[in-house]
C-alpha cells in the first residue's frame, strides 16, 4: 500500500538554517533541519501538541554571503554598568554589539512531509496551501514562496539501473530500530558528504523549580549531492520518479 504525502517546492531569496552553538557568526546548516520544518508545519496548522510525521528533506543553493546583524547580551541579576553596557533595561545591563550571519543564496528545496497518521495529509495540505500567514523557514525574514504543493504516493521501488541524483539531500542511514547503519558502499556510488546530528524533536526536561530544558532527539544523517543509488538497491519514490529519504 503505498503512502501519502505532501510534497513542497519551495524557494527562498536567503535563508539561514542556524547551526545551535553558532553566536558571533551564525553559521548554515545547508538544508533546513527537520525540527525547523516541523515548527514551521506546526504553527501554520496551528497544532498545539506535537503530531508524528517524517520528512524528507532536499534542494540546493547558488552562493553563500556574510551579513552582519545586531546583537545583544546579557546575564541574570547583572546591574547596568554605564562603563560596560550600551542599554539600561530596568536598572539590568544589556550589552549591545555586531556579528555576522551566514546567508543560503538563492535557495530552492523540495521537502516530503509524511504524517503518522495519514488522515491528517489533507489537514496538512490545506494549511499549507492556504497558510494563514505569509510561511517563513529559517530566521524570522526567510520568507517561502511555494512554487508547487500537491499530494503524491511514495513506494518503494528497486532500481534495474543506476540512478543519478543531482539535488543535496540528507540521508538517514539507520534502520528503523536505530541500532546498525546501512552499509554506504552497497546503495550509493559516487557519493562523499558531510555528516551531521540533526534536530528533529524534543522532550521538555526538569532542570530545577519550574525551569525546563529542550532534550532533542537527533538524527544522524548524511548531507551528499550528486550522487548515483546503486542498481538493484531499494528506494522510496514518489509517483514523479522523484527519490525521498525518510526520517
Amino acid at each position: 500500500m503505498a503512502l501519502k504525502a505532501i510534497k513542497l517546492t519551495i524557494h527562498q531569496e536567503t535563508a539561514n538554517y542556524r547551526v545551535p552553538n553558532s553566536h558571533l557568526f551564525r553559521e548554515s546548516y545547508p538544508l533546513p533541519p527537520y525540527s525547523t520544518v516541523i515548527g514551521m508545519i506546526h504553527y501554520l496548522c496551528d497544532f498545539k501538541s506535537y503530531h508524528e510525521m517524517k520528512l524528507s528533506i532536499g534542494g540546493d543553493y547558488a552562493s553563500t554571503v556574510n551579513d552582519m546583524y545586531t546583537r545583544y547580551e546579557f546575564k541574570n541579576g547583572y546591574k547596568f554598568d554605564s562603563k560596560r553596557h550600551q542599554l539600561n533595561v530596568e536598572g539590568f545591563g544589556v550589552s549591545r554589539g555586531i556579528g555576522y550571519t551566514q546567508l543560503l543564496v538563492d535557495v530552492n528545496l523540495v521537502i516530503h512531509i509524511v504524517p503518522d497518521n495519514q488522515n491528517e495529509v489533507d489537514e496538512i495540505y490545506q494549511a499549507l496551501k492556504y497558510p494563514k500567514e505569509y510561511p517563513n523557514l529559517g530566521r524570522r525574514e526567510d520568507l517561502v514562496n511555494i512554487t508547487s504543493i500537491k499530494i503524491v504516493d511514495l513506494k518503494k521501488k528497486q532500481l534495474d539501473e543506476d540512478f543519478q541524483v543531482k539535488k543535496a539531500y540528507y540521508l538517514n542511514f539507520r534502520n528503523d530500530d536505530d541500532t546498525s547503519l546501512i552499509k554506504f558502499n552497497d546503495v550509493i556510488k559516487n557519493g562523499r558528504g558531510t555528516y551531521y546530528d540533526i534536530n528533529k524533536t524534543y522532550e521538555l526536561t526538569p532542570l530545577k523549580r519550574k525551569q525546563y530544558y529542550r532534550k532533542w532527539k537527533k538524527v544522524h544523517v548524511l548531507y551528499i549531492s550528486d550522487f548515483e543509488l546503486a542498481e538493484d538497491s531499494e528506494f522510496l519514490f514518489d509517483d514523479e520518479r522523484e527519490p525521498v529519504f525518510l526520517a
